[in-house]
């Protein structure tokens, strides 16, 4: 973008000084050097229309493939952190399981132990 508004600026300078030159050294009457002018203005504007239409399709196209880079990176994210989630949640009912086991065997050993040490009066 910066480059194209350096190449308008030169071009609209460059009209300008050879406009300014072409009236300072015009050979010609001031119709002939008028239209000349005018002609010389339709070129720079054809010009400048070409160069900004070419810009304003490359800004275009770049723009959609950043779309489409932007979704499809956001898409393999979020593909990834699902599988994250999904091997955290499994890794977090396992350890659950191993947890329970482990409970209902100190609920047994503790109810041997109660059972064991009764007295009987």
């Amino acid at each position: 973008m910066a480059n194209t508004g350096s190449t308008l600026l030169a071009l609209v300078t460059g009209v300008a000084l050879g406009a300014a030159a072409g009236m300072l050294y015009a050979p010609n009457s001031g119709d002939v050097t008028r239209e000349k002018l005018g002609k010389d203005a339709k070129k720079a504007q054809e010009k400048f229309n070409k160069r900004y239409a070419a810009a304003s399709s490359n800004l275009t196209t770049k723009a959609k493939k950043a779309k489409i880079d932007f979704e499809t990176r956001l898409d393999e994210t979020l593909s990834s952190a699902s599988y994250k989630a999904d091997d955290i949640l499994a890794a977090m009912e396992s350890k659950l399981e191993d947890l329970r086991k482990q409970n209902a065997k100190l609920q047994q050993q503790k109810d041997i132990n109660i059972s064991g040490n009764t007295e009987v009066i």
